[in-house]
């Protein structure tokens, strides 16, 4: 039965992670309510896992420290608001032992995303959709400014960490 429970936990965090990257995608935005679920969900989650209490306190650790290097980086306009957010609960949900890993995921599938948006091809791809999804095209910059969506690395990232051992 935990078996069942934690690839259902997985689904509905994989889930809400793939709804915060394509809203990011098309608006630019983080909606509040996407980390608060996860952050609903996460007992669904330990519950599953059986973490001990110490498992938990770190986790809640880990996704403070995170969260807290997060707003340092949105305070000096390196992150977005939603970023930070979204970072944090998927480090709630990785633990100590899946941070690092996050974290570098996070790092190389941004670094990724950024430098295929710098194609002038994926810049134009990236307006297109988004006049396709409803959403102004007046917020996506220019050259080197132009904001790049990381929610859509922090949730790849995040769901590659989480994949249940049963799942693959």
């Amino acid at each position: 039965m935990a078996g069942h429970l934690e690839v259902l936990a997985f689904a509905a965090f994989a889930a809400v992670m793939a709804t915060a990257a394509f809203e990011d995608f098309r608006r630019l935005v983080i909606p509040n309510p996407l980390p608060i679920l996860l952050c609903l969900l996460w007992p669904i989650y330990l519950v599953a896992t059986g973490l001990s209490m110490a498992g938990i306190a770190a986790s809640v650790g880990c996704a403070l420290l995170v969260f807290v290097f997060g707003a340092i980086l949105f305070a000096r306009g390196l992150l977005g608001g939603g970023d930070v957010k979204l970072l944090a609960t998927a480090t709630l949900w990785a633990g100590p032992d899946g941070t690092g890993k996050l974290l570098m995921l996070t790092c190389v599938f941004g670094g990724a995303l950024a430098l295929f948006m710098l194609l002038p091809v994926s810049r134009h791809l990236a307006i297109m959709l988004r006049r396709l999804l409803g959403q102004s095209t007046a917020a996506t910059g220019r050259g080197l400014a132009m904001p790049i969506p990381y929610g859509i690395a922090i949730a790849a990232a995040a769901v590659v960490v989480m994949r249940p051992p049963s799942l693959g």
